[in-house]
């Protein structure tokens, strides 16, 4: 299994975090950030055990995914559902979506 899934798997517990708070005011919007959760958990996994053509695929989808996610944050605090996030919460979500970046794009040249 890649590194990036145990950092992805600490990303899910912050998402879920998030999520319980977005709730309160949204539930669609908490509702659509699990979803994308856990296409990006999912897909890192299931792109793991793949071959190289379906590998690549997977990753681009956990990828678009995991920008879902931030989006879902950032939309969030822009609708004042929410404060601000740890800063450690959005680091993490930007090392996920950087190396899935680099998964994807690094493959495709």
């Amino acid at each position: 299994m890649l590194r990036i899934y145990e950092v992805v798997l600490a990303m899910a517990g912050d998402a879920a975090g998030v999520a319980v708070q977005i709730e309160r005011r949204d539930a669609d919007l908490a509702r659509q950030l699990r979803r994308a959760m856990h296409s990006v958990a999912l897909n890192v996994a299931e792109g793991a055990g793949n071959t190289a053509g379906h590998k690549r695929q997977r990753y681009q989808t956990a990828l678009g995914s995991a920008r879902e996610v931030l989006a879902c944050v950032q939309v969030a605090q822009a609708m004042r559902y929410i404060g601000p996030v740890h800063v450690k919460v959005l680091d993490r979500m930007d090392h996920v979506i950087a190396t899935l970046g680099r998964l994807v794009y690094h493959r495709a040249s």
